[in-house]
């Protein structure tokens, strides 16, 4: 019996374990150090490649269409409208400041819709591209779906703009053929559930592949709406948007039986289980608790232990957050608490915090995991977009932009309003099948790839450097922006010109500074050597000659595993 509960539970686990791929973290103005939005996302796929999007403005002529894409496997889908006008996007933050971010949480696979045009990737692209608010981009998301069928599963979005940050997941609602009266077969179903909800200033949020929200307020006509009241959409109070039917589509389906009081999303459409509490909610677990008191009453829950007591959707922290501390939050591995990756078994001899995929494995017929932490090795780029309401929206919008595993990689700025993205970020630039030397993606690869072998040994020089370059690109923005603010008084286009010209400059100091880490790391640690170093240089013995390096070898609980496995093989004579 006992291992038929594990093949259940590895079948489970099997069966859901793509989904479990990113990170988000949303910040309002009143929980942030200087009055910012925030919104991060950690885009973690084996086959995603990190570069920097980019979609100029455009007007567009009647009868112009958009070609929608799977976010999967990039194939067409089929087309939509183009709107008369189309706004500037950099990878996902837009002109105005409006940024997006997701995770993917499956939820009922039996709501799947083959048909639907528009995938969650369209969506948040387009999005982005014809929204001017937050609020926009929830309106032009669940119209889209409503028109042109939904094309993935359950997903969960960040989005904000610089005075709101919200809040919003969506459920397909699966395929249900129709034939009509010309004798076409339709999908009787067409379209999603979806539900969104303001992040209350002063508040911040996560989510991490599992669904975050439980019951809501229902409509009342001031805080909040269905999708039948979108001329209240600009109302202030509103602070929850949902699908009219989402609840009566729930109960057709069989998935809620209760008042409608205590219609719980999550519970309809993702109920949770093991995996989304220890893989998933875990990862929101350990920002909260960094910021807000009273979070081990969780532990339970996001260890697996206890499903009942799930954590709020938002908190209020203890202090507030600065631009570093996202970049911070990014770059968890459940440090400080007993599931330190950098402290069991498979941290190896050199105390390293990442886990070769897969996520599931299985020995002796029996089911296991790796503890899924924020830091990954497949983040193939991520980032934190700031959005800041005191200046104009071509200064004010930011995308602070990384390329591979967010333990080791650089958050530069680029802000929202220029022209072209440099060449070492730009879209062509290599792929994941093709090496570029001064791609941004294939560089950082490079250095990791050193740092998976000797972790504890090369961390903190790489850290000394990411953390110079991630300081002083902080004090260039804010020399960038008064400068901008300067000539956008005189001409946006001037501002928007130096504002280009300083993103170019800091993609391209990141690069050089990066290979000559690249470098310094393989002399110094040159078969598993360390070279002496004195005053910033590699130490010579006086006559020319390198002085002798350091051997570490390896650590005592190294040494103890193979003692006890083979110590009779290894002892030598005293």
């Amino acid at each position: 019996m006992k291992n038929i509960k594990y093949l259940i539970v590895m079948l489970l686990l099997g069966a859901s374990m793509t989904s479990y791929a990113c990170t988000n973290f949303l910040i309002t103005k009143g929980a942030s150090a200087d009055g910012s939005t925030f919104i991060s996302y950690c885009a973690d796929s084996h086959i995603r490649y990190g570069e920097l999007y980019f979609t100029p403005a455009a007007d567009w002529p009647a009868g112009s269409m958009r070609i929608c894409y799977d976010r999967g496997s990039n194939k067409p889908r089929g087309s939509v409208p183009q709107p008369p006008h189309t706004y500037k996007v950099i990878g996902y933050i837009n002109e105005n400041q409006v940024a997006l971010g997701e995770t993917t949480f499956g939820g009922r696979g039996e709501l799947m819709d083959p048909t639907g045009i528009v995938d969650y990737g369209s969506l948040m692209f387009i999005a982005l591209e014809r929204s001017t608010s937050a609020r926009d981009a929830i309106k032009v998301m669940a119209d889209l779906v409503e028109a042109y069928g939904y094309g993935s599963d359950g997903e969960s979005f960040s989005i904000s703009d610089a005075n709101e940050v919200w809040y919003m997941e969506i459920m397909p609602k699966g395929y249900t053929p129709k034939v009509t009266r010309t004798g076409d077969t339709i999908n009787a179903d067409r379209g999603a559930v979806w539900v969104a909800i303001r992040i209350p200033d002063g508040y911040v949020s996560g989510h991490a592949n599992a669904a975050r929200i439980t019951t809501f307020k229902l409509r009342d006509g001031k805080t909040s709406i269905t999708d039948k009241d979108w001329k209240k959409l600009y109302n202030k109070d509103v602070e929850v948007i949902y699908k009219h039917d989402i609840i009566d589509f729930a109960r057709r389906k069989g998935y809620f039986t209760g008042k409608d009081v205590d219609f719980d999303f999550s519970a309809a459409y993702a109920p949770v289980d093991f995996s989304a509490a220890r893989i998933c909610d875990l990862r929101v677990w350990t920002m909260f608790n960094k910021v807000c008191d009273g979070m081990d009453a969780y532990w339970d829950y996001v260890t697996g232990k206890d499903l009942s007591h799930r954590m709020p959707l938002y908190v209020k922290p203890n202090r507030k957050i600065s631009l570093s501390d996202m970049m911070a939050f990014q770059r968890d591995h459940f440090q400080g608490t007993e599931l330190d990756k950098t402290l069991d078994a498979g941290a190896g001899p050199f105390g390293s915090p990442f886990r070769c995929n897969p996520l599931y494995w299985e020995y002796d017929g029996k089911p296991y995991f790796n503890e899924r932490s924020i830091e990954t090795v497949q983040t193939g780029f991520s980032f934190v977009a700031q959005s800041r309401s005191w200046l104009p929206n071509p200064v004010g919008g930011i995308i602070w932009f990384g390329v591979d595993d967010t333990n080791s990689t650089v958050y530069t700025p680029f802000y929202c309003s220029i022209n072209e993205v440099p060449w070492e970020y730009r879209v062509g630039n290599g792929d994941m099948l093709t090496y570029s030397e001064d791609a941004a993606f294939w560089v950082f690869n490079r250095l990791a790839h050193f740092k998976y072998l000797f972790y504890d040994r090369v961390i903190g020089d790489i850290q000394a450097v990411q953390k110079e370059l991630e300081e002083n690109y902080q004090m260039l923005v804010q020399l960038a922006d008064g400068e901008a603010v300067r000539l956008y008084n005189e001409s946006p286009e001037k501002a928007i010109a130096s504002l280009t010209e300083m993103s170019r400059q800091a993609a391209q100091n990141t690069v050089t500074r990066w290979k000559e880490l690249d470098n310094y790391l393989l002399v110094k640690y040159l078969d598993s050597n360390v070279k002496q170093e004195e005053d910033g240089k590699f130490k010579r013995n006086g006559y020319g000659y390198p002085a002798r390096p350091q051997q570490p070898g390896y650590p005592d609980s190294w040494k103890k595993a193979v003692i006890e496995q083979h110590g009779e093989q290894f002892s030598r004579p005293e």
